[in-house]
């Protein structure tokens, strides 16, 4: 992959065009042209499996509803979370995204949301969020993890994932460190991102789960 990769609107929609993106109009333009073919172009045939260990790791917690889908995409935690802790509702930046996620009929609601800015949503209205690829560059970065912190209520659980390798280079552990003194835990699990039917160039990519509970 180059390095310094920039999203091309005519790029084909895939892992690399995912890579590339460094705004949230990328986004949305990446995302309406490949919410249709997502859950079999990337899901499925990339043996994506982060989902399923952030499900795991907010699990373990015991989470309490409402929960908050943050980066809902087409509803892949919305199914591992279905019928284990409810409400959930899920946000994304692509209302094409979210209409697949809708098909799957697991979410309680289901909204537009930009967590760059500010979402549609009351302080501390959910008692868990949770997020599986959103937070990365050319996504999400650390600083909307204070609007994480504001829809989330105190005592409320969060878990969200963090590619291992933008940790340290974008700012999420600093972020993480500054959130330190509002947070009654805090602990980083390192995870595969793709599973091993997945023998591409990002076949050993790892995740970080972050989980974590607020004051």
């Amino acid at each position: 992959m180059n390095n310094d990769p920039r999203y091309d609107p005519d790029d084909t929609p895939d892992l690399e065009a995912a890579y590339a993106l460094h705004t949230p109009e990328d986004s949305k333009r990446l995302y309406r042209s490949w919410a249709d073919s997502y859950d079999s172009d990337f899901i499925d045939e990339m043996d994506y499996r982060l989902p399923q260990h952030v499900a795991r790791v907010f699990l373990t917690a015991r989470p309490e509803g409402p929960v908050l889908d943050l980066g809902a995409g087409t509803g892949v935690m919305g199914l591992l979370l279905d019928g284990q802790v409810a409400p959930v509702d899920g946000t994304d930046i692509s209302p094409e995204m979210l209409a697949v996620a809708a098909r799957k009929d697991v979410y309680r609601r289901l909204f537009k949301g930009d967590l760059t800015t500010r979402l549609d949503v009351a302080d501390g209205a959910y008692r868990s969020v949770v997020s599986a690829g959103t937070f990365t560059t050319g996504h999400v970065g650390p600083a909307a993890l204070d609007e994480v912190m504001r829809v989330l209520a105190p005592g409320g659980c969060g878990v969200i994932s963090v590619n291992a390798r933008h940790w340290q280079s974008e700012g999420f552990a600093d972020a993480f460190a500054a959130l330190r003194s509002r947070l009654s835990s805090l602990e980083r699990i390192e995870v595969s991102i793709y599973g091993p039917r997945n023998t591409g160039p990002h076949a050993a990519d790892k995740g970080l789960v972050v989980r974590f509970h607020k004051d």
